[in-house]
C-alpha cells in the first residue's frame, strides 16, 4: 500500500479513515456481527458495491480477516484481527465523544460513564472479549 504522506493522521485515514470502514469495525467490535449480510441489514444502508470494497480494502490493511463461518462452511466469517483490535480506544473515545455531542445519542448512559470514569477497566474488558471472540 501506498501512503500520501507518513503523517501519523494521514496513515491512520489511508487505512480506516471513511465512514463505512468505522461502520464495519463498530459492527464487528460492538454489534457482533460477522457475515455480509449481517453488515448489509445495518441501519445506516450501505450500498452492496460499497460494501465489499470495503471489506477487501479492510482485509487488505491487515484490519480484518475472513475465513469460513464454523457453522456453515459456504459462508465467509469477518474477524477483527490484533490490528483491528488495537483501534479499540479510538472507537471508544469515538463514542465517547459523539455520545457528549448527539443529544440524541444511542450510546448508553452505563457505557458513557464507564468510558468517561473507568476507561482502562472498560477498555481491558472489551479487549479481552474480542480477542477470545476473533483470535
Amino acid at each position: 500500500m501506498e501512503f500520501r504522506s507518513h503523517c501519523p493522521v494521514n496513515f491512520g485515514l489511508e487505512h480506516f479513515g471513511d465512514k463505512w470502514s468505522l461502520l464495519i469495525i463498530r459492527d464487528l467490535m460492538f454489534k457482533g456481527k460477522r457475515h455480509y449480510n449481517e453488515f448489509f441489514e445495518s441501519d445506516e444502508k450501505v450500498s452492496t458495491s460499497v460494501l465489499g470494497a470495503r471489506l477487501r480494502s479492510l482485509e487488505e490493511s491487515g484490519i480484518i480477516s475472513k475465513g469460513p463461518d464454523e457453522v456453515k462452511k459456504s459462508r465467509i466469517k469477518y474477524s477483527l484481527t490484533q490490528k483491528g483490535i488495537d483501534l479499540l480506544p479510538l472507537m471508544v473515545d469515538l463514542i465517547s465523544w459523539s455520545g457528549f455531542h448527539d443529544k440524541h445519542t444511542e450510546a448508553g448512559s452505563a457505557f458513557l460513564d464507564r468510558a468517561a470514569n473507568h476507561r482502562h477497566e472498560l477498555l481491558d474488558e472489551l479487549k479481552q472479549s474480542l480477542i477470545k471472540e476473533h483470535l
